[in-house]
């Protein structure tokens, strides 16, 4: 059965690979983008089935009307990708506060924003998918990405308060977490803080240098990602949740099972705090 989606950020990586996989499957994408030509290079994609948005996410304002405009021209929204996103690398020490500002606008208030935007109709139909393309960095972290987790998890934790709000409906919701995937995320993409504390030179040096040269060289393919998030909404009782990837796979695995470790090594301070 056709659909129509809206995914934002199809000019490259995941939402270009994304958008593809749906056009290619024969459904109808409307895909944000950022300028005149790449929208005229994504409504080139497929005629009468691609169709482009000029709209900064980060611009709050703007995102309720057009959204309503889609509705209005194209049809109602049936699966929202909320794929516009880009990492930040950085200590959190060296970072300054407006990069955490201008991170959480982009992956956290600027996919809110489209949620809240297509919300009223899907609850009106009663039916609809969103999907908020989060990370496994939304499960577990390392150092240098701290802002960038940060906003993970909280689209995370988003995702998953919102699927039990909408339940009854009949939408879902689904947090998608990729691991690390061939696209501009460790490259261009990435807001990359300036070093200035000798300090943390032996740890985070490393860990930028190995980033910069894997990138490019990830194992994850975009591709078979886009494959998966259609059968995911193909499907009659989705994931709320869903790792991408073997390293996502194995890392998130390790974390939970050190986490449940903590939890049960301290569990006789926690249960301490009760009134008797």
């Amino acid at each position: 059965m056709s659909k129509t989606f809206l995914i934002t950020g199809v000019s490259s990586g995941f939402g270009r690979a994304f958008a593809q996989a749906a056009l290619d499957a024969g459904h109808t994408v409307v895909g944000t983008v950022r300028n005149a030509a790449a929208r005229d290079a994504f409504t080139a994609l497929a005629a009468e089935r691609a169709h482009a948005v000029v709209l900064d996410v980060t611009d709050f304002e703007a995102i309720a009307p057009a959204v309503a405009a889609i509705a209005q021209t194209v049809g109602p929204i049936d699966v929202l990708v909320n794929n516009a996103g880009y990492g930040h690398e950085g200590t959190l020490e060296e970072s300054p506060l407006d990069d955490l500002r201008r991170q959480f606008d982009v992956n956290v208030f600027g996919a809110v924003a489209m949620i809240k935007a297509v919300l009223p109709v899907m609850r009106e139909r009663r039916s609809g998918h969103i999907i908020n393309i989060t990370s496994m960095g939304g499960f577990t972290t390392m150092p240098g990405i701290a802002y960038y987790c940060g906003s993970k998890f909280a689209l995370e934790g988003i995702t998953d308060a919102l699927a039990k709000e909408v339940a009854g409906f009949g939408i879902k919701v689904t947090a998608v977490a990729p691991g690390s995937f061939r696209t501009d995320w460790a490259g261009r993409s990435m807001v990359r803080a300036s070093r200035s504390v000798a300090d943390y030179d032996t740890l985070f040096d490393p860990i930028r240098e190995a980033r910069e040269a894997k990138s490019g060289k990830q194992a994850g393919d975009p591709h078979k990602a886009a494959q998966a998030l259609l059968e995911i909404v193909a499907a009659k009782n989705p994931p709320v949740h869903l790792l991408l990837g073997n390293d996502a796979l194995d890392l998130v695995k390790t974390k939970l099972a050190a986490l449940n470790e903590e939890i049960e090594q301290w569990e006789p301070l926690s249960r301490s705090t009760d009134f008797a």
